[in-house]
């Protein structure tokens, strides 16, 4: 399968002296136009993360689909404070050496809000957390906890970071039963240290993917920018190297710089070439593959895919949370 790339690449945007130079002559494409979207629903949302002082994903990294989803009743939240400790170039959350003091009571209030909602899938995600002992990993697994002990029959998707290749803290998440695990190699090979900050790594993230499944992860994802520079090729050997990994599902969604100060835009992707990768990853063995201009990882249509999966199989299988004393408990989730 072949499609053409543009000439608005990183390599043509060096060709005009520096890699910012392209993006500076882009203007965003009809195709990029975003219709807001208001209703009861969004309100509902709206009062229910900010009255709990609780932060979302959608909000903090400028996310384009926050109107769409947030008028539809769904949100992604993100724990464990609004200050990440790495500083990659494409992203929009704030960033610094030291995150915020952990709020104790935030799995209680997010478990509240979802029950409030009344959600039957819910999406979990959080900063990179290095200043903390356990990169946050525990707080992480007891808001999982939480919410399926107060919201019976709820289905939970993990995003989370890398864990600097943690497999403990692998361990720890996929020991909580989230339902679909996820991590983000975010760009292909060659972009890696350009684009993220220097501590994560193209291997890492492969290395926590394939360590989650052999855990026992139900279903693991992973999703990738475009338009930073890469090639169709590079496209395609990230997808192997995905499957390699035993990943399930993919998704592919335009890059969008936050600001100036983030790394330039090098193209903006036709849609039917979101359509054309997406024919490459059912292709190459994928369970799904969103792709699209305003597909992010957290996306609705891929959310409603894996639900249906996950309630056409097991009804549940062991997971355990540590007691008091450190030690394994046993429990059993349903779905």
């Amino acid at each position: 399968m072949a499609f053409p790339l543009t000439l608005t690449s990183v390599e043509a945007a060096e060709s005009f002296g520096s890699p910012g130079a392209v993006s500076n002559l882009l203007s965003k494409p009809d195709w990029l136009r975003i219709k807001p979207g208001r209703g009861e629903a969004f309100r509902d949302v709206t009062h229910a993360v900010h009255s709990r002082g609780l932060v979302t994903v959608c909000e903090e990294a400028h996310c384009p689909n926050l109107t769409e989803c947030w008028s539809g009743g769904t949100a992604t939240f993100m724990v464990l404070g609004d200050t990440c400790t790495r500083g990659c170039k494409f992203c929009a959350v704030k960033t610094g050496f030291r995150g915020q003091e952990i709020d104790r009571d935030e799995p209680a209030k997010i478990a509240s809000a979802v029950k409030e909602w009344g959600l039957d899938y819910v999406v979990i995600t959080s900063v990179d957390r290095d200043d903390l002992p356990d990169q946050g990993a525990g707080h992480f697994a007891e808001c999982i906890w939480q919410l399926k002990a107060q919201n019976p029959g709820l289905l939970v998707e993990v995003l989370t970071p890398d864990f600097r290749g943690d497999l403990d803290a692998v361990k720890t998440i996929v020991s909580a039963g989230p339902d679909v695990f996820a991590h983000n190699v975010e760009t292909v090979s060659r972009l890696q240290k350009t684009v993220r900050d220097p501590r994560a790594g193209y291997a890492q993230s492969l290395a926590v993917l394939e360590g989650a499944k052999a855990m026992g992860a139900a279903y693991t994802k992973s999703s990738l920018m475009l338009g930073l520079g890469e090639t169709q090729d590079e496209v395609g050997q990230t997808l192997d190297d995905l499957r390699a990994a035993d990943v399930d599902v993919v998704t592919f969604g335009q890059y969008l710089r936050p600001s100036k100060l983030h790394f330039p835009v090098a193209e903006y992707v036709a849609p039917h070439r979101f359509d054309a990768y997406r024919r490459m990853a059912e292709e190459k063995g994928f369970l799904y593959c969103a792709s699209g201009p305003f597909v992010r990882s957290s996306y609705r249509a891929g959310e409603f895919f894996l639900k249906g999966l996950l309630e056409k199989g097991e009804k549940g299988r062991p997971h355990s949370k540590p007691n008091e004393s450190g030690n394994a408990a046993s429990g059993f989730r349903k779905k």
